[in-house]
């Protein structure tokens, strides 16, 4: 009997809850192991043998291991019949491709430090004019997503793929936070409500912040 996908990793990160998300679109059988430093789970030899970074998600399908959450969601959708989430003509990869290193090169690196500034940090340490600055460039990476929505309904096309995941799960936090101050962003949020059409974002992504 095939063992069902092993994804190591805790439902309140953002990287894991991508590849939850995908799964479920896949409808794949796999096993979620809560994994992180609060589980003791990820900073020890065993997992370390898995992922030598101690991050997470990791997956284990079969005897294949793989970590990097992009990464990931590349290889299940190529091997599980995600045709419909990443098509295999170059210029669609490719324009997909584009969308998912944005996210970690250009939104990550403003998004996180205003995440933990608000929603990770005691209210008594929050250094709100850190944040009021960290939020004006946040605005302005999510402000060029807003302008190429004006002529499509998703991420990189009219048809959902996995940079709508890879974005969904960070605009959700992005509108949710409530100590942001955001200029109207109508298409970001007619996006997202497309986006919550989907269930698995109401059951991975659209839940409290932590």
């Amino acid at each position: 009997m095939t063992k069902p996908i092993r994804i190591w990793g805790r439902t309140t990160s953002s990287n894991v809850k991508k590849v939850l998300w995908l799964a479920d679109e896949l409808k794949l059988t796999y096993e979620r192991i809560g994994a992180d430093l609060s589980f003791g789970a990820i900073d020890t030899p065993e997992f370390r043998k898995l992922n030598p970074n101690a991050r997470v998600p990791t997956i284990e399908d079969g005897d294949f291991v793989l970590w990097e959450s992009n990464a990931i969601m590349r290889y299940l959708a190529m091997k599980y019949g995600g045709e419909a989430f990443y098509p295999p003509e170059p210029a669609a990869r490719a324009n997909i491709d584009r969308w998912l290193d944005w996210q970690l090169s250009t939104l990550i690196p403003v998004d996180v430090p205003v995440y933990w500034g608000t929603i990770r940090t005691p209210p008594e340490k929050r250094d709100m004019a850190a944040i009021a600055v960290g939020a004006e460039k946040l605005v302005a990476v999510w402000a060029i997503l807003e302008a190429q929505l004006a002529n499509r309904q998703f991420a990189a096309s009219d048809r959902f793929s996995i940079a709508d995941i890879a974005l969904g799960v960070l605009v959700y936090r992005f509108l949710a936070n409530p100590f942001l101050k955001r200029p109207p962003l109508p298409r970001l949020t007619a996006w997202q409500d497309r986006l919550r059409a989907r269930p698995p974002f109401k059951k991975w992504v659209e839940l409290p912040l932590e």
